[in-house]
């Protein structure tokens, strides 16, 4: 007769691997080929995004003190929070004498602009018109019909995302690029151990996107580096469900259903003339392990090391966008 079973035995997701040289790592050009990443970015394009753009991270939008601005595809916006916390937008200048309403003050759930004291709580106002603003929970969004020019959606497209007790961190950053070059830069897994050897280990692309395809998704194997020869082994697949908008998922293997969410926002020219871009990118974490619990209690603690883990990658990722982009803009871009 058999016993009661013991506790389940707890193990680390951490393997061991033999150290390889950067240089003896097999090659990944020959897979890379630049017309399937064309064609996966041409697919992603032509999806609609209801002309919705990601603001920034919804906890940095509150209800006291200072609204928050940003310029969208040369489109001053400000958003806000009332006293209940719903989420208001609008365009970012004060329809008085236009001082811009991101340097002016929320009081009691209004923007009060610091010119000459004008009140605005996102109904329209003398030719102010507020913008169709969403919180998904983790990013704040806003709708702008003209910039996006397509059928306007009610709600933007959130990619799916794990439930439970989750930590989430936003990363932003900005580069001279376009939005193209941000999604064609995760829509090429392949650079990863050779672009991020401090990041990535044994990056193997098991399947990419096929036009004729239900799922238009590369499926990879990849290991976290930890320190010297741990690292975590996962599979996850990287999707594209709207133009500006590429999801890593991991599918197998430790943090299944976490996903890492790019978003691309246009934000017009710079002093150069150049295009810029914010890149703002949400980790949204989950793990049915007992530690995790440990993790949601100090997410406040854990939130500038993802940050800072995510501004590692982009310093690189971002040249890479950028090289891109001068390349398209010079006739030089191959492919």
């Amino acid at each position: 007769m058999t016993g009661p079973r013991g506790p389940r035995r707890y193990t680390l997701p951490v393997r061991s691997r033999r150290r390889t040289r950067w240089e003896q790592q097999t090659p990944t050009w020959r897979e890379a080929r630049p017309s399937l990443i064309a064609d996966a970015l041409k697919r992603s394009a032509a999806r609609p995004s209801g002309n919705w753009y990601v603001i920034g991270a919804s906890r940095d939008v509150g209800s006291e003190g200072r609204p928050f601005g940003r310029t969208i595809g040369g489109v001053e916006v400000v958003a806000w929070r009332t006293t209940s916390g719903e989420l208001r937008a609008g365009p970012g200048a004060c329809p008085h004498l236009g001082a811009p309403l991101r340097d002016s003050r929320i009081v009691c759930g209004t923007v009060v602009c610091h010119w000459h004291g004008l009140s605005l709580d996102g109904r329209p106002f003398a030719g102010w018109e507020p913008y169709p603003a969403h919180d998904d929970g983790v990013l704040a969004w806003v709708r702008l019909d003209d910039l996006g020019g397509e059928p306007p959606l009610d709600r933007p497209v959130v990619p799916p995302r794990p439930s439970g007790g989750t930590v989430d961190a936003v990363f932003t950053a900005v580069g001279r690029c376009e939005p193209e070059d941000v999604v064609a830069n995760r829509l090429d897994p392949w650079h990863g151990s050779w672009f991020h050897p401090y990041s990535f280990a044994d990056l193997t692309v098991l399947r990419v996107p096929q036009s004729d395809a239900d799922e238009d998704a590369f499926t990879v194997d990849v290991s976290f580096k930890l320190a010297g020869r741990l690292v975590v082994p996962v599979r996850a697949e990287f999707t594209a469900p709207e133009p500006r908008t590429v999801v890593m998922r991991i599918t197998e293997g430790e943090g299944a259903t976490s996903v890492v969410e790019t978003h691309a926002t246009p934000l017009g020219p710079g002093p150069d003339g150049s295009p810029r871009t914010a890149v703002i990118e949400a980790v949204v974490a989950v793990s049915d392990r007992r530690g995790f619990a440990v993790a949601r209690a100090v997410a406040p603690a854990l939130r500038p090391l993802i940050r800072w883990a995510a501004g590692r990658l982009w310093r690189d990722d971002l040249a890479y966008a950028e090289r891109r982009r001068l390349l398209r803009s010079t006739g030089r871009f191959p492919g």
